[in-house]
Parts: structure tokens; sequence; C-alpha cells
């Protein structure tokens, strides 16, 4: 086959459509990295398509070994703290409790026994706090302003009765109330409030459970079950004391499912996103047979934002599935833990709670490539994918990818009424292939692209039997 025709011909077909011009405004992209979440850089593809990537399981990270974890281990919270990875989990024998793990590597996760809250007869364990009045499913965050007063360094939230309550910690270990009265009072706060630092308003936000009101439903707030479906709300607050009335996200056209927990991030590696594992509830499924807690499977799903309250749904199928193991099959078995760490120049570490209400409940961690969320995929034929117009600010274009070995990819940098530019056009280029996490596309001028910053360009990107995960530019 005469590859170089199957891509002139596929670029003639995409020439021939109208490219989209009247009301399109530059995106403005400064150096920031860009993945393939979503369309909204995306003006046309012919050939290529947005690829979602599921990760892979691995190890148990956590597993029950304490009499104070023998009727589970969930809710995980982790990050990177200085030198090490640092955990934060549900410990659920009798009553929540938090108990404390830590990582060098993320991969073998150790419980020291420094909590300050023995058990039983046990006077050393790794607990950290003990729900009052079932104000459990800690949620911790490191707050990044530098004047924060030192015994509140690391902060979290716990639920209560229809209410978020706040904890402080000077070291992440001895927790202690923030105030008496409630961050937010507002029903239902069930399940796993994820709190976190949004980076774009600089400000706190909380994400809580909330319901989605469905048409011919009643609202009577006696039983939310009754209501509608689960859903996530986000509060914000720029001083952690004053929280904004509780906003239902917004998912536009995406059909109503019922999502239990919300694990929210945003992704450090390319911080203008966020990105949302919820546990998708399928509560009509009958789970494995003979289970005896109720109806219902889970999976979990995979959303992005750019403003943390209208979210995407260019994935609608799982991110990940409950698996072979029919213990993953019945309701609530299978919860995404909160964080995303590095564990290596090229993967990531996620982790997620299998089997609960099972003897065999544990963590898991699951790896992925870095950035490696979704590509844009192009197949054997080859394709193209003309971004709309974009501004940026860097030197150079640095791309993640993987081909095959026939495999390539190419780009030209285009004006923003798409006219090639000259000195990058796609002769220009070099034949991109392998499988790397930061190569710079050269053209035969070299990297150098500073002269186009600030001013709108298109890539105009040929992908052949290739996956490009990011790119930005540096």
């Amino acid at each position: 086959m005469n590859h170089s025709r199957v891509l002139a011909t596929s670029l003639l077909a995409l020439l021939a459509m109208p490219i989209l011009q009247s009301g399109q405004s530059p995106a403005q992209i400064g150096s920031e990295r860009q993945l393939f979440v979503d369309r909204l850089l995306i003006d046309r593809m012919d050939g290529v398509r947005l690829k979602m990537h599921s990760p892979v399981r691995r190890e148990a990270a956590l597993r029950m070994e304490h009499p104070w974890e023998e009727k589970g281990v969930s809710y995980m919270v982790t990050f990177k703290d200085g030198d090490r990875f640092r955990a934060w989990y549900r410990a659920d024998a009798a009553t929540h409790r938090t108990a404390y793990a830590e990582s060098r590597d993320g991969i073998t996760w150790v419980k020291p026994l420094i909590g300050p809250i023995p058990f039983g007869d046990h006077k050393k364990t790794n607990l950290v706090w003990e729900a009052e009045n079932r104000a459990g499913n800690l949620s911790v965050l490191k707050d990044p302003n530098p004047d924060v007063p030192p015994g509140e360094r690391y902060k979290g939230i716990v639920r209560g009765r229809n209410q978020v309550r706040a904890l402080v910690s000077e070291d992440g270990i001895h927790w202690r109330r923030f105030r008496e009265q409630p961050l937010i009072d507002s029903f239902p706060v069930d399940s796993h409030n994820i709190l976190i630092w949004d980076p774009h308003q600089e400000q706190y936000a909380i994400y809580l459970r909330g319901i989605r009101k469905v048409p011919g439903v009643a609202i009577d707030n006696t039983s939310w079950k009754d209501l509608g479906v689960r859903w996530v709300r986000r509060s914000l607050s720029r001083d952690f004391r004053n929280w904004s009335e509780p906003r239902l996200i917004e998912s536009g056209s995406s059909p109503i499912e019922q999502f239990y927990t919300n694990d929210t991030v945003v992704y450090e590696r390319a911080p203008t996103w966020f990105l949302m594992f919820p546990s998708r509830f399928v509560v009509e499924r009958v789970p494995v047979p003979d289970w005896p807690a109720g109806s219902g499977v889970n999976d979990i799903v995979l959303l992005s934002s750019r403003d943390g309250i209208n979210w995407d749904r260019t994935f609608r199928e799982a991110f990940l599935r409950p698996g072979p193991d029919p213990n993953t099959w019945h309701e609530r078995a299978l919860y995404m833990e909160h964080g995303i760490l590095q564990t290596g120049p090229r993967e990531l570490s996620m982790y997620a709670m299998h089997n609960w209400r099972t003897d065999d409940t544990h963590i898991r961690r699951l790896s992925l490539r870095v950035d490696g969320f979704a590509s844009a995929h192009g197949d054997y034929a080859g394709g193209v994918l003309i971004t709309r117009p974009l501004v940026f600010e860097g030197s150079e274009l640095e791309i993640n990818f993987a081909t095959s070995a026939v495999g390539s990819l190419r780009f030209e940098l285009r004006d923003g009424s798409n006219n090639p530019l000259p000195g990058y056009t796609l002769q220009d280029c070099d034949e991109i292939y392998g499988d790397e996490i930061d190569r710079v596309v050269k053209w035969k001028g070299g990297p150098e692209v500073s002269s186009l910053a600030g001013k709108a360009v298109r890539l105009h990107i040929q992908l052949r039997d290739a996956d490009l995960y990011s790119f930005r530019f540096r």
C-alpha cells in the first residue's frame, strides 16, 4: 500500500470540508499541557478519533490487616508530600475511623503505628481520627498557601449528619476540629465528599453528594433516594470559613446516570484540567447471585472540566470495568480513590477500592501511561486532525505520543485562517515515530517556534497507526 497516497487522499477529503471560522475565537493555551479528553480545541478530524485508555490493575496496595480494619478499607486520599507519598483511608471496624499509610514509591505501602488513637487493647495503631456522630470519611488537603498558620497546614473535611465539618492538623496525624459549626449544612452529604484547591480561581472547593431531579418525581425531603438520582455538587470558599451554596455540576446533554462517589482531582501535569472519576451506580441491575445487601452494580467513568462546574462526557463507556472478579459485581463494590501519583517517568498510579463488604475488600493500585487518559488516535489508514486557532507561549512544541513500527506523526503550523506557514509545513516536518513522553517536534529549520508565540495558529496533525496523548508549547 502507498501510505503517502492514503494520507494525501485523507488530507484532500478534509480540505474539501469547510473550516469553521465564524465566531471561532482563538483559544489562549499559554504553555499549559493539553490533553485529548474533550473536543474543545479540535476543529476537524478525518480518520482520527478520540480514544479513552483504561488503567491496568496491579497489586493490592492496602489490605485488611489489623483488627480495626476487619470490615473494610476504603475512601483513600493520597498525594505526594515532600519525599514520600501519604495516604489517609477509612478503616471500618464497628465505627468509621481514619487510618494512615505512607510509601516511598506509591507501590509498597506501610502503616506506621504512630497514630494517637488506640483500639481496644492495641495502644499502638495507625488510626488518626475517630468519627464523632458518624463524622467520618476524611478527605485531606495540604494547603498550598505559604502564609497559612502551621496548625492549619493540613485541612480535612468529614461527613456529619447532613453536614460537612472541618478538621485541621499541623502534621496530618494529629487532627482537631476547625470549629464547632459545620462548613456546609445542606442535605445530602453522604458518601465521600472531596476537598481540593482550585488553582484557577485560587480558592478551596468541595465536591459533595447532590441530587439530580428526575422529571415527574416530587421532592419531599424525607427520603432522598426517592427524589432523583445521586449526583455531584460543588461549593467554593476563599477563606475556608465562608462557603457558597452548593451547586449541581452540569454535564450538557449526557444521559442521566447515578454517581455514587465523585473523586474530583486537578491533574498536576496539566492543571488546566479538572478530572472526575465517579463510581457509576446502576441500581436496576441484579448483582451476583445471592448477594444479600441489595441491587445494583458499579463501574468507574471519566469526566473532564476546564472550570470545575461544566463537565464534559466525551467518553460514556467505562473508564474501569468491574472485571472478572465476581466480588466486584455487586452494589458499591468499586470506588475510585482520590489522588493521581506519578510513580515513574512514564507511569501514573491511581487506586480503587475493590470488593467492599466481602472478606477480600482491598485498595488496588492501577497504572496508566503519563497523560494517558485518552488520545487522538489515527488508525492504519491514517488521518488528519486540525485544531481551532490557538495562542501559545513558548519556543518549542513538545508531544507525548506512541506509534507502531509503521506508524508516524507529522505536524504543520497554520495561521488562524488555515494557511500553512512557510518553514512549518508537513513537508518540512521530520517524520515522527516511536514511543516518547516528551519529544520535541522539529522542522527543517529546527524546533524553534517562538516567532509565532502570541499569534493565532492552528495545529495540522497527520497520524497513522499512532496515538497523541498530549502536547504543549514550552
